[in-house]
């Protein structure tokens, strides 16, 4: 693959990130894999923080983490996958939580991306479910190690 110019994230709230994230969640979750909207988007946009991945001045992957220590809404522009652009919100996401003392990190991980989950030290819970119509796993992070 070419090179691609850095990764930059930015983590803010809804009121900020929403323009950039929303379009991002709507090409993978609702056009994609067909999630009804109304479950894509929720109330909890609005109390999370929420990681922005750009490429020069093009926003090419988002993400979510709630007070509560739960990641998820991750979505990366197709044209950008497989290039360090999901490890870079997830990455970027574990250190805020770190920051503000997140004792663990829980996420629903579509089965495809368990792996990529297992990369950085989630681990597997519990068995496979059905979320919006997709396989999912619980997975979770111990950042107190």
């Amino acid at each position: 693959m070419p090179a691609i110019s850095p990764v930059t994230i930015d983590i803010g709230t809804w009121e900020r990130q929403r323009d950039a994230a929303v379009p991002l969640r709507h090409a993978v979750f609702v056009d994609e894999q067909k999630v009804p909207l109304e479950l894509e988007l929720d109330e909890m946009d609005a109390v999370a923080e929420h990681a922005v991945a750009w490429i020069g001045t093009r926003a090419v992957g988002t993400a979510r983490l709630l007070p509560d220590g739960q990641l998820g809404r991750m979505a990366v522009d197709a044209a950008f996958r497989g290039r360090g652009v999901g490890a870079a919100l997830l990455q970027a996401l574990i250190e805020r939580a770190r920051r503000r003392g997140d004792r663990v990190l829980r996420l629903h991980a579509q089965l495809h991306a368990r792996g990529f989950y297992a990369r950085y030290g989630f681990v597997e819970e519990g068995d496979v479910f059905d979320d919006a119509g997709i396989d999912h796993v619980g997975m979770s992070l111990d950042l107190d190690c």
